[in-house]
């Protein structure tokens, strides 16, 4: 039997301390547990602790841990109905996010809803990159309706009217057709045109107050979601280089490229079906993205 990390023999001796409890001629055997007063180990000295008591002190203290940790949650949860955003512990209260599935930022006279005013610094320029690859590599640009309105917003002023003639000979009628998508850029009835792409990172090139060349790593999602889609959608890795200036007190394009990678080892996703991709898009909706 082993009390208190020592092993015991028949005859009371303990092994763990190599010394003995001998037996008194006119009293047997006696052999003294831990927590006794008196030869504990058989070396004349008390033990350094009480297990017995220190067992209890922690299983103590892991009920009142348990107890602190039920209550704080609750207050945290706690609160006049209706109300948002009460911590009741002083802290922000844990909301759980929902998909809205629309436009995180409103188009502005029914145009683009493409964020704009981006600081005169190498983060806003940064940031500026990244909402415009999202926009210019979108399911929206295709559609003439809304190509304009794009154009309009992203490229200064001098290259606006030479963009706009070179995305329209791009999204030919013969290319949307290609795509299995009508004349103005919308799918067929039973399809979803699906375009979204997702910045990873950015990285400044060059930077003055006035000229900005910088890199957006970029994935993301192309292609018609639909039981006949002669077009399924895949995914993509890809960097935009963009040339911007300092124009009408925002950054906007000068120009701007686009080269394959750099691409990760596909892993071994199962692939969804296209009900699944077509309700994605439309229940889960984009983002803006700053620095």
């Amino acid at each position: 039997m082993s009390i208190g990390g020592d092993e015991y023999d028949e005859q009371g001796r303990t092994s763990g301390a190599g010394m003995s409890t001998r037996s008194a001629p006119s009293r047997g055997t006696r052999t003294r547990l831990p927590g006794e007063d008196g030869d504990v180990y058989g070396v004349g000295r008390k033990p350094a602790g009480r297990p017995g008591r220190s067992l209890l002190m922690v299983v103590s203290v892991v009920v009142l841990l348990i107890a602190a940790i039920a209550f704080a949650n609750r207050s945290g949860s706690s609160g006049s109905d209706g109300e948002e955003g009460d911590p009741g512990g002083g802290g922000p209260a844990a909301q759980p996010t929902a998909p809205s599935g629309q436009k995180p930022v409103q188009a502005e006279d029914g145009t683009t809803g493409i964020p704009s005013g981006f600081p005169q610094t190498e983060q806003g320029a940064q940031s500026a990159a990244a909402n415009y690859a999202v926009a210019l590599v979108s399911a929206e640009i295709i559609q003439p309706s809304v190509r304009e309105g794009v154009v309009a917003q992203v490229f200064v002023p001098s290259k606006v009217e030479e963009m706009q003639s070179k995305m329209d000979d791009a999204y030919s009628a013969g290319f949307l057709d290609n795509l299995g998508l009508n004349g103005d850029g919308t799918a067929e009835d039973g399809m979803t045109y699906v375009s979204r792409t997702a910045p990873v990172g950015t990285q400044v090139v060059s930077y003055a107050p006035t000229r900005a060349e910088v890199e957006v790593w970029c994935t993301g999602v192309y292609g018609t979601a639909g039981s006949s889609s002669t077009n399924p959608v895949t995914s993509d890795w890809f960097t935009m280089q963009f040339e911007l200036a300092w124009s009408q007190g925002d950054w906007k394009v000068q120009g701007f490229s686009q080269k394959d990678g750099p691409a990760p080892v596909n892993g071994d996703n199962r692939a969804s079906g296209a009900d699944e991709i077509a309700d994605a898009v439309r229940q889960y909706g984009g983002f803006t993205y700053a620095r």
